[in-house]
């Protein structure tokens, strides 16, 4: 996989670079709440315009269906983007038509263009080769290079992130190198022990990876909604908390498998519950009770780990060599079940492990909860991405990259 700075080396002043960045940056309304991706491309696009490239940066935002609409605007990234690289940044109102065609060609050297979402295109997502190929062979005419640096979509087979890489020259930008050259490090010669924490809502997400990962981790702590499906696997009341019954087979095998190979499962011993889910807008107080995770109320539904399990989460986490997190706690955009998430993310800062927080909510949370990104070893724009590559796939976004 040759890289941004091979390509650097070689010259760019004047080329047209087209940068597949990913700004699928959640919105309130045209208000950006998190502009971590955006900040995560800046390094990149920078380059290249500093070195006199003609920079054309395209994202998809959101799930559109082939067609414009205004909601999945990028626009408001485009801004941020100008604001955070301090410069005028233009904005196409469409992918491949005039606007675009109009807007590329009156770039400068030196100069950055973000084209309007790829998922107005029918072809972008297309599981036709065809009608893919077709989209991507439009999208080419506005470039001469490629540079891949969406890592949160190289999981997918979409036409900006696997067949149009294979119609420029091609480099990864610098996010997707880091991005790869950590996931190494949690799949080859990994430091141990090995503590992996997985959390969000559905057990049927994570399948694959806490398959891999019970032949390469030492230990796994659960928690999240998709706890309560282990809870009930076990035997356990778990009320009107979140569950998959479908995937309680699965689990019981995981936790059997667990205990053949003497990987350390650790659960909940206790959580937050209440009998209504919380108000995330208004964040009115939700007064939780604590109970044991044996003795969930049949009414009640848990909606974070307890302090008790906090505590002995900390405690698995204290002597780990690496640490990979993804998903949090409980609901943690509310105030009253956030006290989980943010319990493990102050464990892995007190952890003297090589430390990554595997993107998704899990990074959103970090931000939210005011935590200092710096302070953690790596943490990662692409939670799809991330998970699948631990489980050992292929993820066309990066075989389309090498050569």
């Amino acid at each position: 996989m040759k890289t941004i700075d091979e390509l650097l080396a070689g010259g760019v002043a004047g080329k047209r670079v087209f940068v597949r960045a990913d700004l699928n940056v959640p919105l309130d309304g045209t208000t950006i709440t998190d502009d971590g991706r955006i900040r995560a491309v800046v390094p990149t696009v920078k380059a290249l315009a500093d070195a006199g490239a003609r920079v054309v940066v395209a994202s998809h935002l959101g799930r559109p269906k082939g067609a414009p609409d205004p909601a999945f605007s990028l626009a408001p990234a485009a801004t941020r983007l100008g604001e955070l690289l301090g410069a005028d940044v233009r904005f196409a109102t469409d992918t491949v038509g005039d606007s675009a065609r109009a807007t590329v060609a009156g770039l400068a050297d030196g100069q950055v263009a973000v084209v309007e979402n790829l998922r107005f295109n029918a072809g972008e997502t297309s599981k036709d080769d065809a009608e893919r190929g077709a989209f991507a062979a439009q999208l080419a005419e506005l470039a001469d290079v490629y540079v891949g640096d969406g890592f949160g979509a190289v999981h997918r087979k979409h036409a900006s992130v696997f067949d149009l890489p294979g119609k420029l020259p091609h480099y990864a930008g610098y996010l997707i190198a880091t991005e790869v050259g950590v996931l190494k490090k949690l799949t080859a010669d990994v430091k141990r022990p090995y503590a992996v924490v997985l959390g969000g809502a559905k057990v049927s997400d994570k399948l694959g990876v806490i398959d891999h990962l019970l032949e390469r981790a030492d230990r796994i702590l659960i928690g999240g909604g998709m706890a309560y499906t282990f809870l009930k696997a076990q035997g356990h009341e778990v009320g009107i908390s979140l569950l998959q019954e479908d995937q309680i087979p699965a689990v019981k095998g995981y936790l059997e498998r667990a205990e053949e190979r003497g990987v350390e499962f650790v659960l909940p011993v206790d959580v937050l519950v209440s009998a209504e889910f919380p108000d995330l807008k208004t964040k009115a107080p939700a007064h939780p009770t604590t109970v044991a995770a044996d003795a969930i109320p049949a009414d009640q539904e848990g909606l974070d780990i307890g302090p008790e399990t906090r505590k002995l989460y900390a405690s698995k986490l204290a002597d780990a060599a690496t640490v990979f997190w993804n998903g949090p706690m409980g609901v943690f955009e509310h105030p009253d079940y956030a006290e989980g998430t943010k319990a493990v993310a102050q464990a892995l800062l007190d952890s003297p492990a090589f430390t990554v927080v595997g993107g998704g909510d899990s990074a959103a949370a970090v931000r939210q909860l005011g935590f200092d990104e710096k302070a953690f070893g790596h943490i990662s724009t692409g939670g799809g991405a991330s998970l699948e590559y631990l489980e050992g796939k292929t993820l066309p976004g990066l075989a389309a990259l090498e050569d």
